[in-house]
């Protein structure tokens, strides 16, 4: 992976793709407020982040949890916490240091696999969709075994919200087939319901 900046703008590359940039943000940030927007005000909520890019998911779940919440963000690249550290601290905006907040450098799959109705909801944004394109690994975490552990990690009315960049039929029918009741929703990368269309799938555990 490399860190890549065009004037205001950073990009996060593999080999030629381009995986991630601040030029676009809204639906990362839509899968933090679409959960809480589900989950209401409950106490003591537990939030379980999977992947933490460049941070607009978890900034907007700081924004929206409340202050007796915790939050987790596994991020397995270390680089790229670093990178929030540092040429990035401007954006971060200080969300690493969030008192709420532990940072895990580690796969977010040990997470849950460690868990038992631990989470009030885990946000899964470590790849562009279901179909693992920088792991392989993250195949396990979106297939049968992968889901009912998540299922298992959560607690009793958690969601399981995941963001992709395109639809997929056969991964919204293996969390139906998990067990959980699914909402399946296009949201904008832009503002305005502007640019390309990305989906967010909204899984709770009953």
């Amino acid at each position: 992976m490399r860190l890549m900046q065009r004037g205001e703008d950073f990009l996060i590359l593999l080999e030629r793709d381009d995986l991630m940039s601040t030029h676009v943000s809204a639906s990362e940030e839509s899968l933090a407020t679409l959960v809480q927007e589900r989950l209401g005000a409950r106490s003591g909520q537990e939030w379980l982040i999977g992947g933490y890019g460049l941070g607009f998911t978890l900034r907007a779940a700081l924004a929206v949890a409340g202050a007796d919440a915790a939050l987790t963000v596994a991020e397995i690249v270390p680089e790229i916490i670093e990178w929030a550290r540092g040429p990035m601290a401007r954006l971060t905006a200080g969300c690493l240091d969030d008192p709420r907040l532990v940072v895990v450098t580690d796969d977010v799959a040990m997470l849950i696999d460690a868990a038992t109705e631990a989470y009030d909801a885990i946000l899964l944004d470590v790849d562009n969709g279901p179909d693992g394109l920088t792991r392989r690994d993250n195949d396990d975490l979106y297939g049968r075994d992968g889901l009912l552990a998540a299922k298992a990690a959560l607690r009793p009315g958690g969601i399981l919200a995941i963001w992709s960049a395109w639809p997929d039929d056969a991964f919204a029918e293996r969390l139906r087939a998990a067990g959980f009741a699914l909402e399946e929703l296009e949201v904008s990368e832009a503002p305005n319901d502007e640019g390309a269309r990305h989906v967010i799938w909204l899984a709770r555990k009953a």
